[in-house]
């Protein structure tokens, strides 16, 4: 059975395509969790707290902190792909848009239905964007820096970063609520089921590359780096 080519052009294009539309989604989805007023995600919870303290836009606050991330990149020699500078600026402006049109919510059900609606759409984001395969976000790539440089697992880093992220977040008033811990149980199921349906041709549904193995006419599967074996933020 012979198997089709896909155009190498048509190729980049779903890529980009799937890059963008899931950074612009992963913007809706924290300016919905804003919305439901019930707990944003670790991150969220910094971005908001400095919105508060700053006079800010949440959406700039994240453009600003994801610019100031990426500068520590520098000294762990890390290097941004087009994911990683596209994730600065576009999650920030899409989350501000949406704030600019999306309603304030009212009464318990409808806050609940926004916070779950803004976790799912969540992980559909983050399984298009990382599967899109242009490079961690900044706060990815913070985590495998420091993980190379300390030697620490990625669970361990990640964990560090995200409770002082989280305790800074809310001691400058963000909002952490059972929407930030509904979050973190529910972001790792739902973004590895969304990686698997967004996989680009060309890679498994674990984020490793498929390529002609050496001298055989079979497929060899390479090891995931670690950009590619983490979730976003």
């Amino acid at each position: 059975m012979s198997n089709t080519a896909v155009p190498r052009g048509a190729h980049l294009t779903r890529r980009l395509v799937q890059l963008y539309v899931g950074l612009a989604l992963y913007g809706v989805s924290s300016a919905l969790l804003v919305r439901a007023g019930l707990g944003l995600e670790p991150w969220g919870v910094l971005h908001q707290g400095l919105a508060e303290r700053t006079g800010l836009s949440i959406g700039v606050v994240a453009i600003i902190v994801g610019a100031a991330v990426l500068l520590l990149w520098i000294p762990m020699r890390q290097r941004p792909g087009l994911g990683t500078v596209s994730n600065v600026f576009a999650i920030g402006l899409a989350m501000d848009g949406t704030l600019a049109v999306a309603p304030q919510v009212h009464g318990l059900a409808g806050r609940i239905l926004v916070m779950v609606a803004g976790i799912v759409l969540n992980g559909v984001a983050t399984g298009l964007y990382i599967a899109a395969r242009f490079g961690p976000g900044p706060r990815d790539g913070l985590m495998t820096g420091l993980h190379r440089s300390t030697g620490r697992s990625i669970r361990t880093v990640r964990t560090a970063i995200e409770v002082a992220v989280v305790a800074t977040g809310f001691a400058l008033g963000g909002s952490l609520g059972v929407g930030t811990v509904l979050y973190a149980l529910g972001i790792g199921p739902l973004a590895q089921l969304f990686l698997r349906v967004f996989a680009v041709p060309g890679a498994d549904p674990a984020g490793r590359t498929v390529a002609p193995a050496p001298e055989s006419g079979t497929t060899a599967v390479t090891a995931p780096s670690p950009e590619e074996a983490i979730l976003p933020q």
